[in-house]
């Protein structure tokens, strides 16, 4: 029988991690879907989670003022989504939207927050581990500016 300790274990993100540390984390965790079209959080709303995408796709996109909604990054299985819950003021600096039936692991931020205040080294571990992911995040964000950019020019 599969356990959710053992699915997290096995995801990218946790790869490497201590498994007392996934144990603590298996606590944060529970089981969400989203419908095709639906949005699994919108810009500027509070950031309670973020996702690991088990199955399906969704898009990370960016509503400039007076233009259409303008897609950053695709996401799907096997990958993060979201990071907003980490720093304050918590807030969804994208909206993100299922592009397909999703199936995610969504992970409680403000149960993960409290674990990191109890063990700075978890929080230093998933700061780590998140940066790499904010960093992707910037780089497609400017790349789509960049691309935004050139059409008008």
């Amino acid at each position: 029988m599969e356990t959710l300790e053992r699915v997290l274990s096995e995801h990218a993100f946790f790869a490497g991690m201590d498994p007392e540390y996934v144990h603590l984390l298996v606590g944060c965790a529970s089981n969400v879907r989203f419908e095709a079209g639906s949005f699994i959080f919108r810009q500027g709303e509070e950031a309670r989670d973020f996702y690991l995408i088990r199955q399906g796709k969704a898009a990370l996109e960016m509503a400039p003022p007076n233009r259409p909604p303008m897609m950053i990054q695709t996401v799907s299985e096997g990958d993060v989504l979201g990071w907003s819950w980490l720093i304050p003021p918590h807030r969804w600096r994208f909206d993100a939207r299922a592009l397909e039936l999703t199936r995610a692991f969504a992970m409680d931020g403000a149960c993960l927050r409290q674990k990191c205040g109890e063990d700075p080294r978890l929080g230093y571990e998933l700061l780590r581990r998140f940066s790499s992911i904010i960093a992707e995040r910037l780089e497609a964000t400017c790349l789509q500016l960049m691309d935004v950019y050139a059409i008008q020019s």
